[in-house]
């Protein structure tokens, strides 16, 4: 696992200093994009690739299985105080019970068979997140360490920038 306080522990010295020119192009745009870039670490190979924000999404597309339109809105039902029964039946009038069946049977699947955490709200973060941390004037790049076969399925995200302890002391 990747230690928290160090993340680009590991890393090599062409990867520390590719990273620290990616950094100072952050720097020196400081402007909200959809090129910025997205680190992506493969422990198991020891790589460490650089992807546009913009392909994330087609390079580790994340799990919608629990945004299908027919599961968000038994939850709002649900959450509106229909007994689950009646959100159910009004799920199936509004989407057809053929629908919500496979809805479900994806979701469950996918709950079941959880080759990794990165859902839609995770992506939806990390992007979100990002915007503020470049329209504050903050020069980070996110870098999604992925796990390796076999480990827990948790993705980790961090946050790189000129306070990772690494990033101070070797491209100072």
């Amino acid at each position: 696992m990747v230690d928290p306080a160090n993340p680009l522990e590991g890393l090599t010295r062409r990867q520390l200093q590719g990273l620290h020119n990616l950094l100072s192009d952050v720097r020196s745009s400081l402007a909200w994009s959809w090129q910025l870039p997205v680190l992506i670490r493969q422990r198991c190979w020891l790589r460490l690739e650089m992807i546009e924000l913009g392909n994330l999404h087609r390079w580790l597309p994340p799990d919608g299985c629990e945004e299908a339109p027919e599961l968000c809105r038994y939850r709002e039902l649900v959450a509106q105080g229909w007994s689950p029964l009646q959100a159910q039946e009004q799920c199936w009038q509004e989407f057809g019970d053929d629908d919500c069946r496979i809805a479900l049977q994806r979701f469950w699947a996918s709950q079941q068979d959880r080759k990794h955490d990165w859902t839609v709200q995770r992506y939806l973060a990390l992007i979100s997140c990002y915007r503020r941390s470049i329209e504050a004037g903050v020069a980070t790049i996110p870098m999604l360490v992925l796990p390796r076969a076999g480990s827990a399925p948790d993705h980790q995200l961090h946050w790189v920038s000129d306070s990772t302890p690494p990033m101070r002391h070797t491209c100072a």
